[in-house]
């Protein structure tokens, strides 16, 4: 097995999860922040799936897929054309509402078919290329997609434990 195919399933792993988080919740569930300064379903899927949208874009020299498709006016959730989300307030957390998990699962699934595109066409090679100067010692590529692989397992995770939360106080 080559690396970009273990980087592949990871990021369709990703995708299931994504889905099972959302699936068959309405916009206030989605909604729904346990407490104030936690994040809730939404802003979780939307923020995982803009920082592998900004990053993978970078790393490949891609357009973003949020401003490519018009998924920012889809949403039209009032934030920086290129907000990922880092570092919100509750405030900002408070504005990523959606009214369906087909929103959600739309824009990743969007994003998801590009991060393929660009997986399947890697070579060992790639994975060195430096794709981040900005750290010490520099990033390569190898280490961006594996660092966005696990930022999107996290978020993921959280949504569904938020998913869990609202489920169990509801029964």
């Amino acid at each position: 097995m080559h690396a970009k195919d273990i980087l592949i399933d990871g990021y369709g792993r990703v995708r299931e999860e994504v889905h099972a988080a959302v699936e068959g919740l309405g916009p206030d569930e989605l909604g729904t922040r346990p407490a104030a300064d936690v994040n809730s379903i939404a802003w979780l899927v939307w923020h995982l799936t803009r920082v592998q949208d900004d990053h993978i874009a970078d790393a490949f020299g891609l357009d973003q897929v949020w401003l490519s498709q018009d998924w920012e006016k889809r949403f039209a959730l009032g934030l920086p054309r290129h907000d990922t989300g880092y570092g919100h307030s509750p405030a900002k957390v408070a504005k990523v509402r959606v009214d369906s998990p087909d929103l959600l699962t739309g824009y990743y699934d969007a994003v998801h078919e590009q991060t393929l595109r660009a997986l399947r066409a890697l070579t060992a090679k790639d994975l060195e290329r430096i794709v981040d100067e900005r750290w010490d010692p520099p990033v390569s590529l190898g280490v961006r997609l594996v660092s966005v692989l696990s930022d999107d397992l996290q978020h993921v995770g959280q949504a569904a434990y938020v998913r869990g939360l609202l489920q169990s106080a509801a029964s």
